[in-house]
């Protein structure tokens, strides 16, 4: 049920009607929860979790389109004809090898999975489809006028679903979108994220036996060193708020063996759109140089670029009164007990599930982003869009990790999910019935983006990478 909250007065009949809706899904929230952990499949691999979503909305009268943008796991679920049209964002992949059993201490899961939800997106799938089906039940009564598109988005871990999707032109059309994320924290979505360009450059050489006739080979890793000496020379001539990272996935076979082939994988990010282009423009130039250098060929492939996030100031108050309407999760003293031994096994402070909502900082604007990229950036350019977070981890916790995946297959973590399901649809009514504050909302947008078209920093033929 709904916690007791000073704000309930401020409920009127519609919002108590749309928790109603929400109250009747309950069970179904946590059961898609738990299925979608049981799954646990990684990126543009989510064929059962996509699957379950389907049929989930199929079931409840929505059409579908499956197979969206070139991916396989990718669907819209539309319900309604009328405007104004509000998309909801549906995430449902998981992480390669973090998996673990729902207990607060390492454990690899007894049936095998070793991919795990790290980042929660079973709770963020479930809450999205079941905010969707309780709008529909809404726009079914004639309570409220408009169409509800629910966006399955695959892939959001490798920050490719949504970047391709937008490409496709798939969120055109929409007045306003929303999304929420699991946290350690219940706050709306104020927080800023980076734009980012990710890619690979690939060196090819020549191979010789490294003792008997070196002199006969062009080295591809020499080329993949050169290139990072480079890049980490340039580290002294980018900006403050520039990050560039690097791995190197292949870089020969064996020591007596002089590569013929090897690949450098690189994120740049930054603040702006522009700022990421500028200094990726100089990176190619030092792939380029190390290529002329150590004889090699090279080829570049940019794998997936977004923008940074595009936030709506008339939509973010409106998710911060839901949040306060809704009110936090609530926990049991047997759930804290939990989280402060997961708190003690990773070594952080043991101070639990946080149980208040944090307040939207008056400096929200001027402070630099806290973490890394996301691909709702891309549709954020495209319509109004807003998100918010909900502590569904103990406080400090590592995200990312055994102990996130662990969190969010208990039902900890579902009553967070309710919660979210509970804000997304109260936001939404008020999108469907306050022309308003979807008027503040499209001219904010507008001056944000200066009323420019979106464009996709992907090469209009670049096709989605599909894994093996």
């Amino acid at each position: 049920m709904l916690p007791i909250a000073t704000y309930a007065q401020n409920l009127t009949n519609l919002k108590k009607d749309g928790l109603e809706e929400v109250e009747q899904l309950s069970t179904q929230i946590h059961e898609l929860c738990q299925k979608l952990w049981d799954f646990s499949e990684i990126a543009l691999k989510e064929n059962n979790s996509a699957e379950l979503l389907i049929n989930t909305l199929e079931k409840e009268g929505f059409s579908i389109e499956k197979g969206i943008a070139g991916m396989p796991t990718a669907f819209i679920a539309t319900y309604g004809e009328s405007e104004p049209a509000i998309g909801i964002l549906a995430e449902y992949d998981a992480l390669p090898g973090v998996g673990n059993e729902n207990v607060p201490f390492r454990k690899k899961r007894e049936d095998g999975v070793t991919a795990g939800q790290g980042c929660g997106h079973n709770l963020f799938g479930s809450a999205c489809v079941n905010a969707a089906i309780a709008l529909k039940a809404l726009i079914q009564g004639n309570k409220i006028k408009g169409t509800i598109k629910l966006f399955g988005t695959p892939a959001e871990e490798t920050v490719v679903g949504k970047v391709y999707m937008a490409k496709a032109g798939v969120f055109s059309g929409l007045d306003a979108v929303l999304e929420w994320h699991p946290g350690d924290e219940t706050s709306a979505g104020y927080g800023k994220s980076l734009a980012m360009n990710n890619f690979q450059v690939e060196f090819f050489g020549q191979a010789a036996h490294g003792a008997a006739d070196p002199w006969n080979g062009r080295s591809a890793l020499d080329a993949v060193e050169m290139m990072n000496f480079g890049v980490n020379l340039f580290r002294e001539h980018i900006y403050p708020t520039t990050r560039i990272h690097y791995v190197i996935p292949k870089g020969g076979e064996a020591p007596n063996v002089v590569p013929e082939y090897a690949k450098v994988w690189y994120y740049v990010r930054d603040t702006t759109r522009a700022n990421v282009e500028k200094f990726y423009a100089r990176i190619i130039k030092i792939a380029e140089g190390a290529a002329m250098a150590t004889d090699t060929e090279y080829k570049i492939t940019l794998i997936t670029a977004v923008h940074e996030y595009n936030l709506n100031e008339p939509l973010i108050l409106a998710v911060d009164d839901n949040l306060k309407l809704v009110g936090p999760p609530l926990f049991t003293e047997e759930e804290q007990k939990w989280a402060i031994e997961l708190q003690k096994n990773t070594q952080k402070e043991e101070k639990g599930f946080l149980t208040t909502i944090k307040e939207i900082p008056k400096d929200w604007k001027t402070r630099l982003p806290e973490g890394g990229s996301t691909d709702v950036a891309e549709v954020s350019f495209i319509a109004p869009t807003v998100g918010f977070r909900v502590a569904t981890a103990p406080f400090g916790v590592p995200w990312h990790s055994w102990a996130t995946s662990a969190s969010h297959g208990t039902v900890s973590a579902y009553k967070g999910a309710e919660v979210a399901t509970k804000v997304l649809t109260l936001t939404a009514i008020d999108l469907y019935t306050n022309s308003d504050l979807l008027q503040k909302a499209k001219e904010y947008f507008r001056e944000q983006t200066g009323g420019k078209v979106y464009s996709s920093p992907i090469p209009p033929e670049q096709q989605v990478m599909l894994p093996e």
